[in-house]
């Protein structure tokens, strides 16, 4: 499974605010300490609001914010929320053509690898990606 450069970024987005805790953060300082597309983070920081993982407010002291604790998000959900297509094969699909499905073991198997790797992602909150602190914190310039 692979999953999307906006999952990705998604991802990243929710570190940087768990970093950041007690104060709002803006876009351009999360695309600027990553070094990636403003543009971009603007549309992925707008399906985390419309999740609500995430808070946002315009104005001079808008910014962005975690909508709960960073330990209450977990990598599995944000996975869930992001990817618009977690179907490993066609056959977990709504447009399903193949024509061994009701017979075929290996639906199952590949329902039972994606069972689990959801539920490795579930044991993951944001506060656990943010561990090493301080080296995120130097790496991704925010001051102290």
């Amino acid at each position: 499974m692979r999953l999307t450069v906006f999952t990705d970024y998604a991802l990243r987005v929710l570190m940087y605010l768990a970093l950041e805790p007690d104060r709002r953060v803006r876009i351009r300082d999360v695309a600027d300490g990553y070094g990636i597309s403003r543009n971009h983070l603007m549309k992925v920081v707008n399906k985390l609001t419309r999740a609500e993982l995430v808070e946002a407010s315009r104005g001079v002291n808008g910014g962005l914010i975690l909508a709960r604790p960073a330990e209450d998000i977990t990598v599995g959900e944000v996975v869930r929320r992001c990817e618009d297509d977690i179907a490993l094969v066609e056959c977990f699909r709504q447009d399903n053509q193949c024509i061994i499905t009701p017979d075929c073991v290996l639906s199952g198997v590949f329902g039972h690898a994606l069972d689990e790797f959801m539920a490795i992602l579930d044991r993951y909150s944001i506060a656990d990606l943010v561990k090493p602190r301080l080296k995120l914190r130097k790496k991704l310039k925010i001051p102290a």
